[in-house]
């Protein structure tokens, strides 16, 4: 047991981080503030340094980068974008498009991958709708049935990341539905959804936006399904299979989530004890106040320990898609619903630490904290799963399914 990073690691750190804070450290007040879009160029640089989407094989322009190495980018780059908007699409691109190429056909994977990995093609995740989101079994009202020599389907899908990119530049879905209303979990198909790959919005297809108090940079919002057809070879994996493939893609998405967060928090912290070292109040340093060490080391204690859960999750997946049999889909849901679940609420407090102690200026938009305590709150809401799902999702493996609070009431209904 070690927790030393690899040299590899090392150099690979520093090369995000010098990337992230040539290019992405002086855009991200600018988008988060004003425009409220992600600089096309800042995307086709991020895509030439291989960093769009890098969780892909090296087939189709990736970088068949490890998890733990994932989140080292993440990490640098939410250190870098505060309000975390630009980590986000890096995030969703990182974990879904990961998915679609280990299940995906290849058919289908040479027709979008290479225009993902290249940054030209938006690739999001849709499975919320109005109904619910986390409850996925009960809520999803959205269809997908054979029709000819292909799928037609039908719904609507809610609270959905770069909406508007896709719109305005193109982008594809990891889509998930039901083949039957009726069905449990084994009913659930995963499919790719072209929203727009070039030629204009998908017939069949109409969008809405959504206005997030947080991560302005990229947009939000919802889209109607109504009767549109694709071909059979935009399923992804087997047929009943695609709850358990989006299982995974949680997982996925939840560890960068964490090393997101644990980004920000970083860099939070590290513009709090700047300013308390400079900051003089009744003749000395705030630092020098007993009361703001506590609460840094506080801080500090929660940053450490964030780290090692996250990277330990990390570690985790890159065994477990590796072929260890010591850890399987379940071990690695709950170790990324407990990094998931405890990196963004730390993140919030070492925010919050670092505000209280700007005083004043801490609450005002001068202040790059305030964006980035709206972009971690979304994580403590929602995305990819609510806090109490993740607690869900940990006690599952704790106690057994037999005992998870759904599963109490079906046996009591019965």
């Amino acid at each position: 047991m070690h927790f030393e990073e690899s040299d590899e690691e090392k150099m690979f750190r520093e090369m995000v981080r010098e990337f992230a804070q040539k290019h992405v450290a002086p855009e991200w007040q600018k988008y988060d503030g004003e425009t409220h879009e992600i600089p096309r160029d800042l995307i086709k640089k991020m895509a030439d340094q291989m960093l769009w989407a890098p969780t892909v094989s090296e087939e189709y322009g990736g970088a068949n980068l490890s998890w733990v190495m994932s989140c080292i980018a993440a990490e640098e780059l939410a250190k870098a974008d505060l309000s975390i908007a630009l980590p986000v699409m890096y995030l969703v691109e990182a974990s879904w498009a990961f998915i679609f190429d280990k299940y995906g056909t290849d058919e289908a994977k040479a027709e979008f991958l290479p225009k993902v990995t290249k940054g030209e093609l938006f690739f999001g995740i849709a499975t919320t709708e109005p109904t619910g989101g986390s409850d996925l079994v009960n809520s999803t009202k959205t269809t997908i049935k054979p029709k000819g020599d292909g799928y037609v389907i039908n719904g609507e899908k809610v609270y959905i990341s770069g909406v508007a990119e896709s719109e305005k530049y193109g982008g594809v879905y990891w889509f998930l539905g039901k083949s039957d209303l009726k069905g449990d979990h084994k009913a659930f198909d995963a499919v790719i959804l072209p929203m727009n790959t070039g030629d204009g919005l998908h017939p069949g297809i109409t969008t809405t936006l959504f206005e997030d108090m947080g991560r302005m940079g990229v947009s939000c919002g919802g889209f109607n399904i109504e009767n549109v057809e694709i071909p059979k070879h935009y399923l992804i994996g087997e047929h009943g299979k695609g709850f358990y493939y989006a299982m995974a893609g949680f997982s996925a998405a939840r560890v960068l989530i964490a090393a997101t967060c644990l980004g920000a928090a970083q860099g939070a912290f590290d513009i709090g004890v700047d300013y308390v070292k400079q900051r003089k109040q009744f003749g000395r340093p705030l630092a020098a106040f007993e009361g703001i060490q506590f609460e840094v080391v506080d801080s500090w204690m929660a940053l450490q320990a964030d780290r090692h859960l996250t990277y330990h999750a990390a570690w985790m997946m890159d065994e477990f898609y590796k072929g260890n049999s010591n850890y399987t889909q379940l071990d690695i849901a709950r170790y990324t619903a407990a990094a998931k679940y405890k990196a963004p609420h730390d993140a919030l407090d070492i925010i919050t630490r670092a505000m209280t102690h700007h005083g004043a200026f801490g609450y005002s938009k001068e202040c790059p904290l305030e964006a980035s305590y709206r972009g971690v709150r979304s994580y403590t809401v929602g995305a990819e799963g609510g806090s109490h799902i993740q607690k869900l999702v940990m006690a599952r493996e704790i106690f057994g399914p037999e005992y998870l609070p759904y599963r109490q009431k079906q046996q009591m209904d019965d």
